[in-house]
């Protein structure tokens, strides 16, 4: 499986395959025609307490946030997990798509590398 991140900011494109939003709010500004997406995923998305703790945290602690989102991951989250790697698996392109401004430090990484682990077992 070809397994993508995207902003939800950039146009949906037909190469995308099967369009996942991974957050927990839906993306402001962005209709659920422009979206384009074929599966919302909130549940295995950051808790609200994490979610609000890292929009007020420095990119410093990223490695910190990231550790505590597996964590949710492999606990809290773990059955909404296999649930989306389930679905996933007959798709040979999904396309993670979140809001976040930082392609680096999002939760969509630590979510994608979660799945390719899950899909991987």
């Amino acid at each position: 499986m070809d397994l993508r991140r995207k902003r939800a900011y950039d146009p949906a494109a037909p190469d995308d395959g099967f369009r996942v939003l991974v957050d927990r709010l839906w993306p402001r500004g962005i209709s659920k025609e422009r979206a384009e997406i074929d599966l919302w995923a909130k549940d295995t998305a950051p808790s609200p307490q994490l979610r609000t703790e890292w929009h007020h945290a420095p990119p410093a602690q990223w490695q910190a946030y990231a550790d505590r989102y597996r964590d949710e991951l492999a606990h809290e989250s773990a059955p909404a997990l296999a649930a989306l790697a389930d679905t996933l698996r007959p798709h040979p392109v999904v396309t993670l798509v979140y809001a976040a401004h930082d392609p680096v430090h999002s939760h969509a990484v630590v979510l994608e590398q979660a799945l390719r682990t899950a899909l991987d077992g």
